[in-house]
């Protein structure tokens, strides 16, 4: 029997006393002014009791993390015609480089990549009436929450510092891979990343890539083809340039966010999420990636 606040608990004590937490994302104006000494984590099992310990109750701006909610409710729609106009491969780049962007001709390895998620956000832009509300609606009912809202101040943050977002997408739009306005769509992409949520809200956000298809309450659109999928492309892609890494250390699907969000899960066992602000010299999360590896040792549970 796993006593897991026993352990969550023993690694919340190890890794605080740790005197090097990274550092703070200091080009998002918003970000740069958390404490890098808040830590908190929430495990949310599919079958028992759920266990946290620390700040997993405060929020936090989830940034690349939303790629994946948003590359779920495309995939939902549009079925296998996303990849028509992005790849499932990993870049081995960080996530806002662009030289393989024109390299491949405007074709984005991966929809975790900086270029892949505006391809998505185009998409939505096209496919959804009223894009912002919309989408955060689906956040809201895939986590069961409607308390769930955007960072109206780090929106406008990332607007006024995304010079390579709109690097990005305007490489996209010469190479006819953006159908929509390069200000609409990346309006919507930076509202997307602007979504704040705690430890807990992000666990149950991605319960339904753990179990099968099936949202805390009720039934996604995913069919467990696609959850098998996206889960996929979040084990090879979900980190990066540190996705090799994340697999050898941790051995999960996840995904994280330079607001210092990790989120991992084991298919029909549990999600997990960490949080820490400071990040490593890849962008993610300097504790959170140290919390997940002690994690997945100490329990003997990963997908391997």
């Amino acid at each position: 029997m796993i006593d897991y606040q026993e352990i969550l608990d023993a690694i919340y004590v190890k890794l605080q006393k740790r005197v090097d937490k990274g550092k703070v994302a200091s080009y998002i104006p918003e970000l740069a002014n958390v404490p890098k000494e808040k830590f908190g984590i929430y495990l949310n099992r599919i079958k028992g009791e759920n266990f946290c310990v620390g700040d997993w109750d405060k929020p936090f701006s989830i940034q690349s993390i939303s790629k994946v909610l948003s590359f779920a409710m495309a995939f939902a729609r549009l079925k296998n015609q996303v990849f028509r106009r992005l790849d499932v491969e990993p870049s081995g780049n960080p996530f806002n480089h662009l030289s393989l962007l024109e390299m491949e001709n405007g074709i984005p390895r991966n929809p975790f990549i900086n270029s892949g998620a505006i391809v998505i956000a185009d998409m939505l832009v096209t496919l959804l009436e009223e894009p912002k509300e919309e989408f955060l609606q689906f956040v809201r009912d895939v986590t069961g929450d409607q308390t769930i809202q955007y960072n109206i101040k780090v929106a406008a943050n990332e607007a006024e510092t995304g010079f390579r977002n709109y690097a990005a997408a305007n490489l996209l739009k010469s190479f006819d891979n953006l159908e929509n306005d390069v200000e609409r769509v990346l309006d919507f992409y930076f509202h997307q990343c602007s979504i704040e949520m705690n430890c807990k809200q992000l666990s149950d956000a991605f319960y339904l890539f753990a179990n099968r298809g099936k949202c805390m309450r009720g039934n996604s659109q995913l069919t467990l083809n696609q959850v098998k999928r996206i889960n996929a492309i979040m084990l090879t892609c979900g980190f990066y340039d540190e996705a090799g890494e994340f697999a050898f250390e941790v051995g999960l699907p996840g995904k994280s966010g330079v607001g210092g969000g990790i989120v991992a899960l084991l298919p029909n066992e549990f999600t997990i999420t960490c949080w820490s602000p400071g990040l490593n010299e890849k962008g993610n999360s300097y504790l959170g990636m140290l919390a997940l590896e002690e994690f997945t040792t100490q329990t003997n549970l990963s997908i391997f």
